[in-house]
Formats: C-alpha cells, sequence, structure tokens
C-alpha cells in the first residue's frame, strides 16, 4: 500500500507569521525571502521540523502561494529535500459562494483518491464537507494556529492518522 500524501502549507504551520512579531518562537531562524519585488518577507522556520515531517510516513507535498519556491526559500532550511507542489494556477486567492476555500478542490484533485492529511491555519467546515462529499478515501484536515506554528501536538495527531491508515 502507497503512504499517505501529507499537504504542506507554509505560512502558519512552518511559519507561525501570527506570532508576536517582537518575539521569535523559540527554536526558530529567521530568513528574509525576496519572493516578491519590494520589500523581503519575514520568515521564522525551525529546523526541527523537517526530519519530524519525514519521519511520519507520509508522501510530502507542498500546498501553499509559495508553490515551487517553498523547495528554494523553505525546504533548505527546515531540512527537506525538493517536493512536489500543487500548482494552484488562475485559481490562487479566487473567492467560492460555497465557502469553500480556493485550495481544497485542487488539493483533492492532487490526491486522486489517495488518503492525506493536510495542515493548514484556513480550513473550516465547508472545507471538510467537500472532501467527505469529493473524495473517497481518508482524509484529515488538521488545523494549525498561526500563531504558534506546529507542535508536538500536531505531530501526533498526523503520526496516529498516518497509522490508521496504513493498517
Amino acid at each position: 500500500m502507497s503512504r499517505p500524501l501529507l499537504f504542506l502549507d507554509v505560512d502558519g504551520p512552518l511559519n507561525p507569521y501570527a506570532a508576536q512579531p517582537e518575539r521569535r518562537p523559540e527554536g526558530y531562524t529567521t530568513i528574509r525571502a525576496a519572493v516578491q519585488p519590494g520589500r523581503p518577507l519575514r520568515v521564522w522556520l525551525n529546523p526541527a521540523h523537517g526530519p519530524a515531517l519525514l519521519a511520519l510516513g507520509y508522501d510530502l507535498c507542498w500546498a501553499t502561494t509559495w508553490m515551487d519556491a517553498a523547495n528554494h526559500w523553505i525546504g533548505p532550511v527546515v531540512g527537506l529535500p525538493e517536493l512536489p507542489y500543487v500548482d494552484f494556477g488562475t485559481d490562487l486567492f479566487a473567492l467560492r459562494p460555497d465557502g469553500v476555500h480556493w485550495k481544497t478542490e485542487a488539493i483533492v484533485a492532487y490526491a486522486e483518491g489517495r488518503p492525506f492529511a493536510w495542515v493548514d491555519d484556513e480550513q473550516s467546515a465547508p472545507d471538510s464537507d467537500f472532501v467527505t462529499a469529493h473524495h473517497p478515501a481518508p482524509a484529515l484536515l488538521h488545523h494549525v494556529n498561526p500563531r504558534l506554528g506546529l507542535r508536538e501536538g500536531d505531530f501526533t495527531a498526523l503520526a496516529g492518522f498516518a497509522a490508521t491508515v496504513r493498517t
């Protein structure tokens, strides 16, 4: 049986952007990412996250507005190899009248029926409903507090889900 997918958002889970701006969280390092013209973006990243994510037993995939840029700016800092990414194309930030997040449909399509977990800070009940209605395999939509980023409890929940879909 193939391993489940783990879709990774950057801002929120890996970069606790909503933490107090003058207080970098313990264990994090700061990078200045020049992903757009103008002022570089301050990003806090924890180098321990990559090895911890790799140890969970998932096939990892970026599901972030950073798309392939995450392989240049984020992966090397947190200790992740180059990963595939969901290309959101022209649907980036598109609002839906049903309240489903603009990432959700593309993530379900990318999964192609494989079990998956998705860590993000912007999921809601309509996203869960959409996944239940359109995805035949088990899925975990795991919300991460953008003030805290991924924590031990998040890794425990992800490991538990991976264990249930592999049995």
